[in-house]
């Protein structure tokens, strides 16, 4: 099957600039932000990129291959969509273009709690193989519920967020009106009248909402209830405790998104996880902490032939891609620079994204005459 790419936007830091001409800008400075000074969305990428590969011209070798097996599947690529809230405010049915661009490409796309596409279309629009990440509600028939929903939408893979024990302080969207509870001001009706591709899909699919929440809520919510809501809903805090039933309802896969350290990869080892992503939240949460690559290496060497390791945030390209798997992970996920590339090309933004990052990818493996993914950690270049 041949996708769309635009040669015109040939990197992701091409397709960022597009989107941020095509965005009001309160949206695109939802996407594009990090936590209080910025220091650790940076950090993620910069530190990731210090990383070297070493290429084994001379060796005997065939051809390069990208396909990967995650939890008994088989993917075309060792990469996959990651869970944004609210992509349906940063791009028009954003989360409908991704998850069919992750069926065409046979990738994993995570749907988020929050997003504006629900449960039951994710897992109709990728016949049945999108992943779900929960935030943990704090009634149980409410988990009870979504889990429900989970399992007769045939989700394979139930994904659990800890790294958001409270919201991140993010001026940006204090400013634009975007924290809890959100509001639309006039500096933001302006923008919107600034950017009409925009303004007309907004139009086209309707004014997002959280599509998977929104049975259980009260119909003619003002935005201010909603916050209240929502904040009320959810409780971001986990511990035994809470993780114990859920390892005992679902019966698929598990994994705990956020883990940065030792001791929290031996407790989702001992709570019976199949697997974990090493994730900082796209340093949206605290931008004090680490980059994510710097505990995924020592996590992947120590705990690895127990659990299933992946990583996420910062990742902005194939060579990314390939210096992350040759730091241990077993697979990757990238959020902000799949949403540049819908921002940027809209319906054909997830096509040209995936396809993208399979060439760049490829080009890689080739260049440095590694045949399998897994085989990346042989080419690093160690200090």
């Amino acid at each position: 099957m041949a996708f769309p790419f635009n040669t015109e936007y040939p990197s992701i830091e091409s397709l960022r600039e597009r989107a941020r001409k095509r965005m009001p800008r309160f949206a695109f400075e939802y996407l594009d932000g990090g936590c209080n000074e910025n220091i650790n969305i940076k950090r993620n990428t910069d530190e990731i990129r210090e990383i070297q590969l070493k290429p084994r011209y001379l060796k005997n070798y065939s051809n390069s291959r990208l396909e990967t097996e995650l939890f008994g599947l088989k993917y075309d690529a060792p990469f996959g969509i990651s869970p944004i809230g609210l992509q349906g405010l940063m791009w028009p049915n954003a989360p409908e273009i991704l998850a069919k661009a992750s069926l065409k490409h046979n990738i994993p796309f995570i749907l988020s709690t929050v997003t504006t596409t629900s449960i039951e279309r994710a897992s109709e629009l990728t016949e049945g193989r999108a992943w779900f990440q929960l935030y943990h509600p704090t009634e149980d028939w409410l988990r009870d519920d979504i889990l429900k929903r989970a399992e007769a939408a045939e989700v394979p893979v139930l994904v659990i967020l800890c790294d958001v024990p409270t919201f991140g302080y993010r001026p940006k969207e204090i400013r634009n009106g975007l924290a809890m509870p959100p509001q639309m001001n006039f500096r933001n009706v302006l923008q919107v009248m600034g950017k009409p591709a925009w303004a007309m899909q907004t139009l086209k699919h309707g004014a997002p909402n959280f599509a998977t929440m929104k049975k259980y809520m009260d119909k003619g919510m003002s935005i201010k209830q909603l916050g209240a809501w929502m904040n009320a809903t959810f409780s971001g805090r986990l511990n035994e405790e809470k993780i114990k039933p859920l390892r005992d309802l679902w019966k698929g896969k598990l994994v705990l998104k956020g883990v940065v350290s030792d001791e929290d990869a031996e407790e989702a080892i001992r709570l019976g996880f199949d697997g974990i992503i090493v994730s900082n939240h796209g340093g949206r949460q605290l931008d004090a902490g680490e980059s994510t690559i710097k505990p995924l290496s020592h996590i992947a060497e120590k705990y690895k032939d127990r659990i299933t390791v992946m990583m996420d945030s910062g990742i902005r390209s194939g060579p990314d891609i390939a210096r992350v798997m040759s730091s241990g992970a077993d697979f990757s996920f990238l959020g902000r620079s799949f949403m540049y590339g819908v921002g940027a090309l809209g319906e054909e933004g997830g096509d040209h994204t995936i396809a993208m990052l399979k060439m760049q990818l490829q080009q890689v493996l080739e260049q440095v005459c590694c045949e399998k993914v897994t085989d990346l950690p042989k080419y690093l270049v160690k200090e």
